[in-house]
This record gives C-alpha cells, sequence and structure tokens, in this order.
C-alpha cells in the first residue's frame, strides 16, 4: 500500500500578508499626544542674591481649589472672565516703571491704555500674575487658566505692535523665525516683548 503524504503549506503568501497588515497599522494608527503648556524656566539665582522687594498691589493673585472654581483677587470668578481682568490688572500703568539696568530712572507706562488706577499694578514690566492650584484641582481646568492668561498678554502684544510697526506681534514673531539674522525683526520682537513681559508665577499648590 502506497504511503500517503501530507500537502505541505506555502506559508510564504501568509508572512507577506502579515507584514503588509502590521505596515498598514502602523501608517493608519493615530497616537494621542498629551497637551501642555510651554514654559521657560527660570534660572538659579547667585548665592548672594537679594530678592527685590515687590508691591501687593503689583501682583495679580489667581487661586484654584479643588472644584475647580476659581478666585481672582479675593472675588469669584468664571475662566472665561480671566482674560480681560488679567488684561486690565497689566495694562494699568498706575506708576512707575523698573529702572533699566545701565541706570537709567523708570518711567511712566506712555502706551498703556489702563485706569492708572492707585490701587492697581504701577507698569506692566512689575505686573506679576500669580496663579496657585490645588492638589485636586484638574488639569484642563489649570490649563484653562493659563491660556486665558497667555491670551491676555497676545492681545496686548498684537495691539501695540499693530500700533507701533503696522502688523501683529504673531505675525511678526512668524517673520523672524523665518528669518533669524533680520536684526530689524530681532529689535522690535525684543521691543515688544519688553514693553509687555510675561511674567506668571506658579505658586506651590495647596493641599
Amino acid at each position: 500500500m502506497a504511503r500517503r503524504e501530507n500537502p505541505e503549506i506555502n506559508a510564504g503568501s501568509m508572512a507577506d500578508i502579515a507584514f503588509l497588515l502590521l505596515i498598514f497599522f502602523l501608517v493608519t494608527t493615530t497616537m494621542n499626544v498629551d497637551s501642555g503648556v510651554s514654559k521657560k524656566l527660570s534660572e538659579k539665582p547667585p548665592a548672594d542674591y537679594v530678592p527685590p522687594i515687590i508691591k501687593e498691589k503689583n501682583i495679580f493673585v489667581v487661586l484654584i481649589n479643588r472644584n475647580n472654581d476659581l478666585l481672582v483677587e479675593e472675588q469669584p470668578m468664571d475662566v472665561k472672565d480671566l482674560k480681560e481682568a488679567a488684561i486690565k490688572f497689566i495694562d494699568n500703568g498706575g506708576g512707575i516703571g523698573t529702572p533699566g539696568t545701565d541706570g537709567t530712572p523708570g518711567t511712566p507706562c506712555d502706551y498703556c491704555k489702563g485706569e492708572r488706577s492707585e490701587s492697581s499694578s504701577d507698569h506692566p514690566n512689575k505686573a506679576i500674575i500669580s496663579v496657585q492650584s490645588d492638589r485636586g484641582t484638574e488639569y484642563g481646568t489649570y490649563i484653562q487658566v493659563q491660556n486665558e492668561l497667555l491670551r491676555a498678554y497676545s492681545f496686548l502684544r498684537n495691539r501695540l505692535s499693530n500700533e507701533r510697526y503696522g502688523i501683529s506681534f504673531d505675525e511678526l514673531e512668524e517673520s523672524y523665525k523665518d528669518d533669524r539674522n533680520n536684526e530689524d525683526l530681532k529689535k522690535k520682537v525684543e521691543d515688544i516683548k519688553k514693553a509687555y513681559p510675561q511674567i506668571i508665577s506658579d505658586a506651590e499648590p495647596t493641599s
């Protein structure tokens, strides 16, 4: 009786199909990317550094509790109203700015359009925004708060850039990114940033 042989299965084509499926899923699969706020950490001060005395009126305090409620300058506030409140504080211009590093005295803000209230910030380069959250605060709420504060600075910078150079600061900055060797663009960008320095401080979260 003749021996019956088992037919061989050609697995070569199956390996090709598996490889093609692997490539397909790698190309079409999307990966979630965590969102965040871009921030540049401050440099470590020297050992003999003496911090300057900051007036209370030059600090804009934003508190976020564990229930994601905002308390701004000791008053309850919705996140949607934070941008306008921050603009009003930063752009108040009620006093004298910080003296220059070359010894020049501080001057009043001649480009500010605020109320010039004596109870609010003296100058944009003295205006500090302090954000303090709770350890139970949701990350999404914290990001919303930071975003509204950044929008306040963006509004003020765009307005001043349009007044001085006829172009928004966003466009000015993009032009400079495309041409880093352009000294004129560099001076304009630095001028606007110096006029409205972005000073946002994150206090230690409460527990």
